[in-house]
């Protein structure tokens, strides 16, 4: 695996080193003695997966208050997804930013989302299917969000939205989303 930074604190692209022969390949997702070498979060109490049937559907910004912030890791095993993070750790250098990436089955690139980052994506074909490894339970009283389209973060959607839920189109503001 090799750990390409990011312009945000402490968050990772993670690129796979496949070994391949004729029966196709296999490639190591995780392993804790790697991550915790990095000093990066090896715990991951849930493993999940969301699937977008349409191309165009966004989901997020999405992250959980703490005590219950939680680290993901996040793949997109099926299509292809733009991935965005944006980083709400006022002590952060990188405070109030965002960074984008695309994951997809074919490129089997990770995104390591550090706790205290907001995450959304939109798919950017039909049929795609993500898979995210976390930290923490999930805690309905900590759950929470920021606008997808604040006009403070000016996120460069690369598709029209097609489909989103209510409660994500719904979010407070950058400026009325705080982690403390």
């Amino acid at each position: 695996m090799r750990f390409l930074n990011t312009r945000l604190d402490n968050a990772f692209l993670i690129e796979p080193e496949a070994a391949s022969d004729e029966r196709g390949y296999f490639v190591r997702t995780f392993c804790e003695q790697i991550f915790a070498e990095r000093g990066l979060e090896t715990k991951f109490v849930q493993h999940s997966r969301s699937f977008s049937a349409r191309a165009g559907t966004l989901r997020g910004m999405h992250y959980q208050k703490p005590p219950h912030a939680e680290v993901k890791i996040v793949s997109c095993v099926a299509g292809a997804i733009y991935d965005v993070i944006v980083d709400l750790r006022p002590e952060s250098d990188s405070f109030g930013k965002w960074q984008a990436f695309e994951l997809s089955a074919a490129n089997q690139r990770q995104l390591y989302i550090p706790a205290g980052c907001a995450h959304g994506f939109q798919t950017l074909a039909d049929d795609t299917l993500v898979a995210y490894l976390i930290s923490t339970f999930y805690e309905p009283s900590a759950a929470t969000g920021v606008r997808y389209d604040d006009p403070a973060l000016r996120i460069k959607w690369p598709q029209r939205v097609s489909v989103i839920s209510e409660r994500d189109r719904s979010w407070a503001p950058l400026e009325l989303a705080c982690l403390t």
